[in-house]
């Protein structure tokens, strides 16, 4: 598949040397592709205002695939102080590229698998009967609403007076909030479509079709958000009882799910929520599997063919300047292996795959988390692998 374009994008931080140890792991298990470099993150906010700019959004409508390594975010005034100075004068107001990414090609759906890696020290384990250790496989597929609800973006610090008078119309925040100078309030919304919560309930009922599931659980809050999360369980319902009677369909609340996690992980297959939720969910699974070196993602548009693969552990600035990369590139790996799988070359990923498993079961390559040590940059000195090491572990089963 030589003619196949991907645009990389190493973004921030550790981004770079996983996305590098990554593309040679993908070159070395037979992936023929061209790649390009696409620009994104805190230098091109800094230096430029844009931490997206638009050259990158043409590369990515051009080529619909985009391999992307971390990112960097910080809270709004202290992006507006890392800002050049000649730009401060401008109404400049970071937000983060990767969910600009996904609002503007309408990446909705977003998959972030959970899978048990036999051998991996870091599994989760806990104690059962008679005092034994009992460590459950899970295989957990999360489904998680990529562009709407509390990441949409519609908020507002003292809102204007068409939304305070908007909002004062509701009875409860009339009798909660009215005597509340409207200076002092901050509002974010949580806004679910009909539309883009069919998509997910079914992304997830076919993904559980597809691999042989036996349940799709809705992990919201319907009990207290009645609306939003009231409206995705009623649907799921309906979704379930007309086309995937032969598939269960289970009901959770986020608070309670997450008290679940570590007393039976095995029970659960497909889970699906709002973006929040998601999001909460899905970093809580990846602890039982290893932490966030383990942890990836999908994000796509089913209607466009676009597709965005990303590990979920963000650009850990704290290791960047590390003089030896010591971060874990096995979720950029993984990552990659989704990509393969969004453009129909499972072949090749699960080639990919297996090198992963046979270096974790065999235990003689470990980064420092997988190594249990702290992480500091004396740790390859003190036997941990490196990120290239790693890497390069994996190169050699392939």
């Amino acid at each position: 598949m030589s003619d196949i374009t991907i645009v990389k994008m190493p973004g921030d931080g550790i981004g770079k040397v996983v996305l590098d140890g990554a593309i040679k792991v993908l070159d070395k298990a037979g992936f023929n592709a061209n790649y390009v470099e696409g620009d994104i993150g805190w230098k091109f906010w800094c230096n430029e205002g844009n931490p997206l700019p638009q050259r990158t959004l043409d590369l990515i409508e051009e080529h619909k695939i985009g391999l992307f390594g971390a990112i960097t975010s910080k809270p709004k005034d202290e992006a507006f102080e890392e800002l050049s100075p000649s730009l401060k004068d401008k109404g400049l107001v970071y937000s983060s590229p990767i969910v600009g990414l996904r609002q503007h090609f309408g990446l909705d759906i977003c998959l972030r698998p959970c899978r048990t890696y036999k051998g991996n020290p870091l599994n989760f384990i806990r104690r059962g009967p008679n005092d034994t250790i009992e460590e459950p496989e899970i295989d957990v597929a999360i489904f998680r609403q990529n562009t709407e609800g509390l990441y949409g973006g519609v908020e507002w610090s003292n809102p204007p007076d068409n939304v305070y008078d908007a909002l004062m119309s509701h009875p409860k925040f009339c009798k909660n909030f009215g005597e509340t100078p409207v200076e002092e309030i901050s509002v974010s919304t949580r806004i679910f479509t009909k539309k883009y919560t069919e998509r997910i309930l079914r992304a997830a009922f076919e993904h559980a079709k597809k691999y042989g599931y036996k349940s799709v659980t809705v992990c919201e809050k319907p009990n207290v958000i009645r609306e939003t999360s009231g409206m995705m369980y009623k649907m799921a319902q309906q979704i379930q009882k007309t086309d995937y009677s032969n598939i269960e369909l289970w009901n959770t609340n986020i608070d309670a799910q997450m008290m679940w996690l570590t007393k039976n992980p095995e029970n659960y297959g497909v889970i699906v929520a709002g973006n929040m939720f998601g999001d909460i969910v899905s970093d809580g699974f990846a602890g039982l599997i290893g932490g966030l070196g383990f942890a990836t993602s999908a994000q796509y548009n089913p209607e466009t063919g676009i597709g965005v693969f990303e590990p979920t552990h963000g650009s850990a600035p704290k290791y960047a300047d590390y003089e030896t990369s010591i971060v874990n590139p096995i979720a950029m790996i993984e990552t990659s292996c989704m990509m393969l799988d969004f453009i129909d070359e499972q072949n090749i990923a699960n080639k990919i795959r297996k090198a992963v498993s046979e270096v974790i079961q065999e235990g003689n390559v470990q980064t420092y988390d997988m190594a249990k040590m702290t992480g500091k940059a004396d740790v390859v000195e003190k036997g941990a692998a490196s990120t290239v090491e790693m890497a390069n572990a994996i190169i050699s089963k392939l």
